[in-house]
């Protein structure tokens, strides 16, 4: 039987300028190559940067990787987003720790970390290269692509 809901996805990191729009700006583009309708957003735990662009090393990383994050701008997640996406994805534990702890009565969404999609990285963390240098973006580009291609994989073959 398929399913009739539209698949929503939510990536959430700390401060919604790095991990989080990277992973946003993935999905769209594999859920675009395949063809698939997904609504996709990101979102931060704290408030640190709300109405703030990603971390212009972030668009960098983006830009060697073919994703485009212009459109992003910081902000953080609410009551109202547990009923809006299926799916909420933590880029670590400490965030997927404070995603649980402000979970409202009545949520439909799944809640786990992003790598828990890939096959092998359940349980890991998507680093956060807030602190270091050009090749930590690229490493969490991987990651994130990672995350968007197993997604897709999934979403693909409850459509089908």
């Amino acid at each position: 039987m398929k399913s009739t809901v539209l698949p929503a996805v939510l990536f959430v990191c700390l401060g919604n300028i790095i991990r989080s729009p990277l992973a946003e700006a993935a999905l769209r583009r594999a859920a675009e190559r395949a063809g698939l309708d997904l609504e996709v957003d990101s979102a931060a735990t704290s408030s640190y940067h709300t109405g703030k662009a990603p971390d212009p090393r972030a668009f960098a990383a983006a830009e060697r990787h073919g994703l485009d994050i212009s459109a992003c701008s910081a902000r953080q997640i609410g009551p109202e987003d547990f009923l809006r996406f299926t799916h909420i994805f933590a880029a670590d534990r400490g965030v997927l720790k404070s995603v649980r702890h402000v979970v409202p009565t009545g949520s439909i969404a799944e809640i786990a970390l992003m790598l828990d999609c890939v096959k092998g990285r359940e349980g890991q963390s998507v680093a956060d290269p807030y602190f270091s240098e050009e090749p930590a973006f690229d490493a969490t580009v991987a990651d994130v692509t990672a995350v968007a291609d197993a997604l897709i994989k999934r979403f693909g073959r409850r459509s089908s």
